[in-house]
């Protein structure tokens, strides 16, 4: 159903995606807790925050590819992919931006600690 130029199936799939995600993130989160151990096969810090960080390069580089292919007259590419990749791309770089934040406000923390 297109409502005002909008393909909302494409929205609420999305949603979807988006809801899938954060339980499997909650399941992992969770799991990772209860067991207090890393057991074989998980990823260890650095790895999880390298493949977050690669993660993000993706989502950028692919909307920046929609952006040329769009600019370029292709017909196959929508304005509305064009923005929905790159307000996913901008989304991803903002959190990480955040946890980054998080991350040395973390370490300033335990550095001022005194022993």
């Amino acid at each position: 159903m297109k409502v005002g130029g909008i393909d909302t199936s494409r929205i609420e799939a999305m949603v979807a995606q988006l809801k899938a995600a954060g339980a499997r993130m909650e399941a992992n989160g969770l799991d990772g807790i209860s067991s207090g151990t890393q057991a074989p096969g998980k990823l260890d810090f650095a790895d999880a925050l390298k493949a977050s960080l690669d993660q993000v390069n993706r989502a950028q580089s692919s909307s920046q590819q929609l952006g040329e292919k769009f600019a370029l007259g292709d017909d196959k590419v929508s304005l509305s992919d064009v923005m929905i990749s790159m307000q996913k791309a901008n989304i991803s770089f903002q959190t990480t931006i955040q946890v980054r934040n998080k991350l040395i406000s973390a370490y300033h923390d335990i550095m001022n600690m005194q022993i």
